[in-house]
């Protein structure tokens, strides 16, 4: 269930973390969604959710297995459906998948609900933070970094497409790029 933890009660009440603008977070693997998403939320009193992690608890199967059963394209009708209902709750930080600006309805979603923020990160940065998981199927044998690299071209301009602010994470904590996201936020 959406934000379980949050509670219902604080829908009722009307607190303060409701009254503040959603904020998504885009870009490809290992450029640090959820980490700096969750920095983010706790700096901005807000609930934090990722989009992958919805489609997990809705379906009781990892993001692998939907890959496996369903093909990226099964996975990503269900991410268009966890994407719209999350970016429908008022007031959160979403960290999003890699590819979710890749259907045209996830972009609308993202762009005119909330405030998009780009985490762009090098290839040699994503093969860093992504060397060693297993969980992430378009990366499942074959060369990494030319897969890497094919992504980018086609992603990379989809994220420039929506974004409102851009922020490098290479090498950086997810706390201090949670700062700069913050201090941009202010200012827009």
């Amino acid at each position: 269930m959406l934000f379980a933890s949050w509670g219902i009660k604080h829908l009722v009440k009307g607190e303060r973390p409701l009254l503040k603008r959603s904020v998504f977070l885009i870009g490809p693997m290992g450029s640090g969604k959820t980490a700096v998403g969750r920095a983010l939320a706790r700096r901005l009193g807000l609930p934090f959710a990722d989009s992958d992690a919805e489609v997990e608890s809705r379906t009781g199967v990892d993001i692998a297995y939907i890959f496996e059963r369903e093909g990226e394209e099964g996975f990503r009708i269900r991410e268009r459906d966890a994407i719209d209902a999350l970016t429908s709750a008022p007031g959160i930080v979403l960290a999003t998948g890699g590819g979710a600006v890749l259907l045209p309805e996830n972009r609308e979603r993202l762009a005119g609900r909330g405030t998009v923020v780009f985490l762009d990160t090098t290839v040699e940065q994503q093969l860093e933070r992504t060397g060693r998981s297993r969980h992430r199927p378009l990366l499942a044998g074959g060369d990494r970094r030319a897969k890497l690299e094919e992504l980018a071209l086609v992603r990379g301009p989809l994220y420039r497409s929506i974004a409102a602010i851009t922020i490098r994470t290479d090498g950086r904590a997810p706390t201090a790029v949670a700062a700069d996201i913050a201090r941009a936020l202010d200012k827009t």
